[in-house]
């Protein structure tokens, strides 16, 4: 009699470890552990979205790190992370590449409109900037435009938008878009290069701080002045905007597509606006009056 209850107890604890083994493997949106690659010059909007999906499901972890954009494209590829974030447009060989590997079709999650701003000291005189500058200026060997370094998205989205390759640039480095803005001043002769979502928060104190150390350069295309605000970006006038998107090695609805569609819902979309970029996805406000 023991022994029958022993083999009756054995039998049901081990159904219910296979159970708990199926139910672990299961794939979740809302829980696990996520590691997102982003170039620094999209870390906050990331940030502030990875903030508000642990927040929304707080048995998942975010985690984001730092790495140049074309690095991050790497590691996706070869699953050492479930989600990269990407601003240029991929070449026809490398969408190739990210379906064969991935074995998904590519499909960008398209959820900001940022921009590449060209900045200088507060007190130089210099108003704007005209589209011919920057080319004759990136072709130049005194390397007056300043980027963040090789391979990071505003080197890649500026040499794209002037039909260039990166290499074929020459310019100058100090690594980093915050440090750009902060040590510009001992170079009162150079332009600094980078993302608007370095110091597009409104609110934020060191946004505000950066803000005040630089001057942005409305860009000048075809005999008009653009600058780099809501209107210009959310009509894609502004010449150096760019849409933002993510790009996922998970075939499943697991955490990496939950916090994507979370990206893009309205909630999302409005985390987008609070970091002072242009939401991509536009929901209309409608008030009835009575």
């Amino acid at each position: 009699m023991r022994n029958s209850l022993k083999i009756a107890l054995l039998s049901i604890i081990s159904i219910a470890a296979v159970s708990c083994k199926k139910e672990d493997k299961s794939p979740s949106y809302h829980k696990g552990d996520l590691t997102i690659l982003t170039d620094e010059s999209f870390k906050s909007v990331t940030e502030a979205l990875a903030d508000g999906y642990m927040i929304n499901y707080p048995d998942t972890h975010i985690k984001i790190v730092t790495k140049k954009e074309d690095l991050g494209f790497l590691d996706l590829l070869n699953d050492k992370a479930r989600i990269a974030v990407m601003s240029r447009d991929l070449s026809t060989e490398e969408i190739k590449t990210y379906e064969e590997q991935v074995d998904l079709k590519f499909l960008p999650a398209k959820f900001a409109a940022d921009a590449v701003v060209f900045v200088v000291p507060k007190d130089s005189p210099k108003e704007n900037i005209s589209m011919e500058e920057i080319n004759k200026g990136l072709e130049s060997d005194s390397k007056n435009f300043i980027f963040d370094g090789t391979n990071s998205s505003n080197l890649n989205f500026v040499a794209q938008k002037l039909k260039k390759q990166p290499k074929d640039l020459k310019f100058s480095i100090i690594p980093g878009n915050q440090n750009i803005v902060e040590e510009l001043s001992k170079y009162p002769d150079k332009i600094g290069v980078i993302g608007l979502n370095t110091f597009s928060r409104p609110y934020d104190k060191t946004s505000e701080k950066l803000r005040e150390m630089v001057k942005i350069l409305p860009v000048q295309d075809k005999g008009k002045l653009y600058t780099a605000d809501y209107a210009n970006l959310r009509e894609m006038k502004y010449p150096f905007t760019r849409t933002v998107y993510f790009l996922t090695n998970e075939g499943n609805f697991n955490i990496a597509n939950g916090f994507i569609r979370y990206a893009c819902t309205q909630l999302g979309q409005m985390i987008v606006q609070k970091e002072g970029l242009q939401p991509y996805n536009i929901y209309k406000r409608e008030v009835q009056m009575r």
